[in-house]
C-alpha cells in the first residue's frame, strides 16, 4: 500500500464520502466571495470610493487624493489582510492535522506567547516602540518559542508525540503570558503601543511591514503544500502512516517549521489574530471533507475573506473610526465556532 491508497482509507476511516464535483463547484464560489471582499475592503472607509473610481484609480485617471488612499492605504492594508489571514488559516489547518485535534490552532505552539514575549522584552530592555522593529522580535520569539517547544516535547522515552507537543505549547505558554502581563502591569506607560499590538490589526501595515516578511510566508506554504499528502496518512495513526510509506517524524519536522513561518510571519505582521486558524479549517472540512490537500486550499481562500470581511465590519460599525480586526473575528468566531463544532461532520478528524 502507498500513499496513493491514503485519501481512500481516509474516507473509510473516517466515514465520509465527499464527491469531487462538490469540492469544485464551492471552489469558483468562495473565489468570487474573495474577490467581491478585496473590491469592498479596497472601496470602504472613512471615505467611501465608488467601484468605478476605484478601477479609475488603478488605471491612473483618478484624482491624487483618491490615487493616494487606494495605492497607499486601502491596497496595501488589503494586501496584509490577505497574506495574514491566508498563513494564519494553513498554520491552523496544519496543526489540527498533526495533533489530529480539531481545537487546536497556533497559539498551541506557543507561537502568539513567543511573540508577544520578545515584542515585551524590547520594549522593556531597549525601548522598541515602532512597528518596524516589533516586527522582527514578534517573528524571531515565535520561531525560538515554537522550537523550543518542538525540543521540549520530543524530549524522553517516545520521542515526538501529539499530545506531549500540546503540553508544552499549553505550558510555556501559559509562563511567557503571565511573564508579559507582569511587565505590562510594572510600566503601562510604556507597553501603551504594544496592548494594540496584543489585539491585532492592520492598520498602518503597508508595504514595508508585509514585503520583508513575506518570503517567510510563502516558503511556510510550500512547505504546507509538501506535507499534505502525509498528513492524510498521518490521520489514520502513526503505525499506519509508516506502513503507508510516510516518514512521520519528518513530516512533523516540515509542518512545526511551516507552522512557525506563517503564524509567526502573521503574528509578526498584525499581532495575535484569533479565531481564524482555529475556526477556518472547521469549514473547509466540513465542506470537502478529511483530505488535507482539499482543506488547505479551502482554507487559502476562506481564511482571508474572513479577514477581510471581519476588517470591513470593523469600519463599519464605528464609521468613520473603526474596530481592530483582531476583537471583530473574536466577535465572529466565538458564536459560529460553537455551531460549528457541534457538527460531527465539522468538528471529527
Amino acid at each position: 500500500m502507498t500513499l496513493s491508497d491514503t485519501a481512500h482509507g481516509i474516507k473509510k476511516a473516517d466515514g465520509q464520502h465527499v464527491p469531487t464535483s462538490r469540492r469544485l463547484f464551492f471552489l469558483p464560489l468562495a473565489l468570487a466571495g474573495l474577490a467581491l471582499l478585496v473590491i469592498l475592503s479596497i472601496a470602504i472607509g472613512s471615505k467611501f470610493i465608488p467601484v468605478p473610481q476605484i478601477f479609475d484609480a488603478l488605471a491612473g485617471a483618478s484624482d491624487a487624493n483618491t490615487a493616494h488612499i487606494i495605492w497607499d492605504l486601502r491596497i496595501p492594508r488589503t494586501a496584509v489582510g490577505l497574506c495574514v489571514g491566508m498563513a494564519l488559516g494553513v498554520a491552523g489547518a496544519l496543526i489540527q492535522a498533526l495533533t489530529r485535534n480539531p481545537l487546536a490552532d497556533p497559539g498551541i505552539l506557543g507561537v502568539n506567547a513567543g511573540a508577544s514575549f520578545f515584542v515585551a522584552l524590547g520594549v522593556a530592555l531597549f525601548g522598541v516602540t515602532t512597528i518596524s522593529g516589533q516586527v522582527w522580535l514578534a517573528f524571531a520569539g515565535a520561531f525560538v518559542v515554537t522550537v523550543a517547544v518542538y525540543f521540549i516535547g520530543s524530549a524522553g522515552r517516545g520521542g515526538t508525540d501529539p499530545a506531549k507537543l500540546t503540553l508544552a505549547g499549553v505550558a510555556l505558554s501559559a509562563v511567557l503570558s503571565g511573564l508579559v502581563t507582569a511587565m505590562t502591569l510594572l510600566d503601562p506607560k510604556a507597553f501603551n503601543e504594544m496592548r494594540y499590538w496584543n489585539v491585532g490589526s492592520i492598520v498602518d501595515r503597508g508595504w514595508d511591514i508585509l514585503l520583508p516578511v513575506l518570503p517567510f510566508l510563502v516558503i511556510g506554504l510550500l512547505l504546507a503544500v509538501i506535507a499534505a499528502s502525509s498528513l492524510n496518512a498521518i490521520a489514520l495513526g502513526d503505525d499506519l502512516a509508516k506502513s503507508l510509506g510516510a516518514n512521520v517524524a519528518l513530516t512533523r519536522v516540515i509542518v512545526v517549521l511551516a507552522v512557525t513561518l506563517l503564524a509567526g510571519g502573521a503574528t509578526a505582521v498584525a499581532g495575535p489574530i484569533g479565531f481564524i486558524g482555529l475556526m477556518i479549517p472547521h469549514i473547509a472540512r466540513w465542506i470537502v471533507g478529511p483530505d488535507q490537500r482539499w482543506i488547505l486550499t479551502y482554507t487559502m481562500i476562506l481564511a482571508p475573506s474572513l479577514i477581510l470581511a471581519s476588517d470591513i465590519v470593523g469600519r463599519i460599525v464605528q464609521w468613520p473610526g473603526e474596530y481592530p480586526v483582531g476583537l471583530v473575528t473574536s466577535f465572529i468566531g466565538a458564536p459560529v465556532l460553537i455551531l460549528l463544532v457541534r457538527r460531527r461532520k465539522a468538528s471529527g478528524l
